[in-house]
């Protein structure tokens, strides 16, 4: 189960996204399901073997040592792997989460603290009750380490738990098999391809396969995923 911190950890960045946001609300109806914030997706999660926490500027470096392989970045909109190119895309991540656009997260290793990635909330339809979790990217030691498990089954529950969602969904490029390897071993529904959904780096086109969760679905994946997590952690134990 994940813990919510409110105040900043000793040692951990205390300028984010989220602080500087604060909440951002959809207008609602009386009659109408209550609608979903920023802040309700934004707080500070720490699990069993990955933390989550808001993305801050306090990051780079830790970004910058876990970005090194350009492998990691094939199927993705940037290639990471230049500190020039992380900066950008650091500074325009954080841009997009002071806009209240999206809430990006840096993500780290609960054993040592270590950065080893990040991911975001994005597509946040809050009148529909549903948002994307996207853009995530591991420094290869932290793959089949279970900290993306772990990482995707803290920001799930927050999601379906007190944020209120209804859906969240994933895409991905058609080509990244072992993406959508990934997405189908969390449990997500395939919904289908949209064909030349997006344009790449090279200009060529993108098809993306989507998939998504609902909150009926969730009761059930939330064991399955902690499950997962628990067969991570024996096997750490028995190493």
């Amino acid at each position: 189960m994940a813990r919510l911190i409110g105040e900043p950890t000793l040692g951990r960045p205390a300028t984010t996204v989220a602080s500087i946001v604060g909440a951002v609300t959809a207008p609602s109806d009386d009659d109408g399901p209550r609608r979903p914030t920023v802040a309700d997706l934004s707080l500070r999660l720490s699990g069993r073997l990955a933390i989550v926490e808001p993305l801050a500027a306090e990051h780079e470096p830790g970004l910058i040592e876990a970005a090194t392989d350009p492998a990691m970045f094939q199927w993705m909109p940037v290639d990471m792997t230049s500190s020039d190119a992380l900066r950008r895309w650091l500074a325009a991540t954080l841009e997009a989460g002071r806009a209240g656009r999206e809430i990006p997260f840096a993500l780290l290793d609960a054993r040592t603290g270590a950065v080893v990635g990040s991911t975001r909330f994005l597509e946040l339809r809050f009148e529909h009750l549903r948002a994307e979790i996207g853009w995530t990217w591991l420094a290869r030691p932290a793959w089949s380490t279970g900290i993306n498990v772990d990482s995707k089954l803290m920001l799930l529950d927050r999601a379906f738990g007190p944020a209120g969602l209804r859906r969240v969904e994933f895409k991905t490029d058609a080509r990244n098999e072992r993406s959508r390897g990934a997405l189908l071993a969390l449990g997500t529904q395939f919904e289908g391809i949209f064909r030349k959904h997006m344009v790449v780096r090279d200009g060529g086109p993108r098809d993306s396969a989507y998939y998504s969760i609902i909150d009926d679905e969730w009761p059930a994946l939330r064991e399955r995923l902690q499950r997962r997590v628990d067969d991570h952690l024996a096997r750490l134990r028995a190493a």
